[in-house]
């Protein structure tokens, strides 16, 4: 879908330059931080770069939040650049950038007219106004270094403009680096950008909607709770249990279906060094974050809905008879707990029969690329 330019409110002169800034993002969580960069984008570029005329369009592209495709993001905005007469693009992307072993926040391509910003790398929280801030500095360093390399290859003074303070792109953006007269890269602290680019994966993954993807485990999951739930040997055996082997029982179920979704579907990337610093690295933990509290997720879900459903359908006087024993609030937890366990389980063995692209979309919260969903529609 074609997005209409969001302008800037009419000011000043009528003869200032028209400046039409391309947004590229991702779908998914990306997605609804776009939307808000539109909304909040022309306004604050109007005040701060008046002499221009902002205008900002929103464009959707799946490759910015696929892994593992081999695109060059700047090239890829570049072309949009070309197609549609914009002056600037800022991609955000859902995946890390790097820069050899060092982790960057976002990075400015002044020729090109294009700018990068990992979403991921700004953290978990406060993501709206992280990215707002990140995308002025990259508009901000596009407009001054293109200005300042103009004037020089003019031959007049090459009097670059100041860049911003470090103290004031320490968080979330980091220092500035410069490699070269038309790239600027903002890389992350070490140890602390990489715990934020972590926790941003996770959130980017979205996993409290992970399993809600996941239609063939939730139905296992619910058909195993539900006969469970009207079996009497199963309210024996719950009442019979100590509380550590319940501890144990729904331990075994959670990493069963964890092991299932990875294993079989293919989610960790075995050719990943060990190395933190690796972005292939820092997926495959986040892939493990998003699945194990996605999977953790589940069962809270599970055992509200049993023991809701346990103190509704089973009388007292019926769980005192199948037990020989005064029923306790307590047994009914015990229950669902239980219960709740072989419906995790039951859960792994649907996980096993979803499809991969299925399991991959809940999993990383992106899009597939054309060719696995050729393929999925071709299955």
């Amino acid at each position: 879908m074609v997005d209409e330019p969001v302008d800037a409110p009419a000011a000043g002169s009528s003869e200032r330059q028209r400046m039409v800034v391309g947004l590229l993002t991702a779908p998914g969580l990306s997605q609804q931080v776009a939307d808000h960069l539109a909304r909040q984008l022309p306004a604050r570029l109007a005040q701060r770069h008046p002499e221009f005329e902002w205008h900002v369009v929103l464009r959707a592209e799946p490759l910015l939040g696929t892994p593992g495709v081999g695109v060059d993001l700047v090239q890829l905005a570049r072309e949009q650049i070309r197609r549609e007469g914009w002056q600037l693009a800022i991609c955000l992307t859902d995946l890390p950038l790097h820069a050899g072993r060092r982790t960057l926040t976002a990075q400015a391509s002044v020729v090109l007219g294009v700018g990068l910003v990992s979403l991921p790398a700004l953290g978990p929280v406060d993501l709206d106004e992280r990215a707002l801030q990140a995308t002025m500095r990259v508009i901000d360093t596009l407009l001054q270094r293109d200005v300042a390399r103009r004037a020089g290859s003019k031959g007049g003074r090459r009097a670059w403009p100041r860049l911003p303070d470090v103290r004031q792109v320490a968080s979330p953006l980091g220092h500035v680096d410069t490699p070269d007269e038309a790239t600027v890269r903002y890389i992350a602290a070490p140890a602390a950008g990489t715990l934020r680019l972590l926790l941003g994966l996770v959130r980017s993954n979205r996993p409290w909607r992970f399993i809600t993807g996941l239609s063939r485990a939730l139905v296992a999951a619910l058909g195993v709770g539900a006969f469970g739930l009207c079996s009497p040997a199963i309210w024996q055996v719950a009442h019979a249990m100590t509380w550590s082997r319940l501890l144990i029982v729904a331990v075994g179920s959670l990493i069963a279906i964890a092991l299932t979704l990875i294993v079989a579907h293919g989610l960790w990337d075995r050719g990943a060094p060990l190395s933190l610093r690796n972005p292939v690295t820092l997926i495959n933990i986040a892939t493990v974050t998003t699945v194990v509290l996605g999977v953790l997720t589940l069962f809270a879900a599970l055992l509200i809905i049993t023991v809701a459903c346990g103190a509704a359908l089973i009388p007292g006087e019926v769980l005192t008879s199948q037990l020989k024993h005064p029923f306790a609030v307590s047994d009914y937890f015990r229950i669902g707990w239980v219960v709740t366990s072989l419906a995790t389980i039951g859960g792994a063995l649907g996980a096993a029969v979803e499809s991969d692209l299925a399991v991959r979309e809940a999993a990383y919260g992106l899009r597939p690329t054309n060719d696995e969903q050729s393929a999925s529609d071709g299955g």
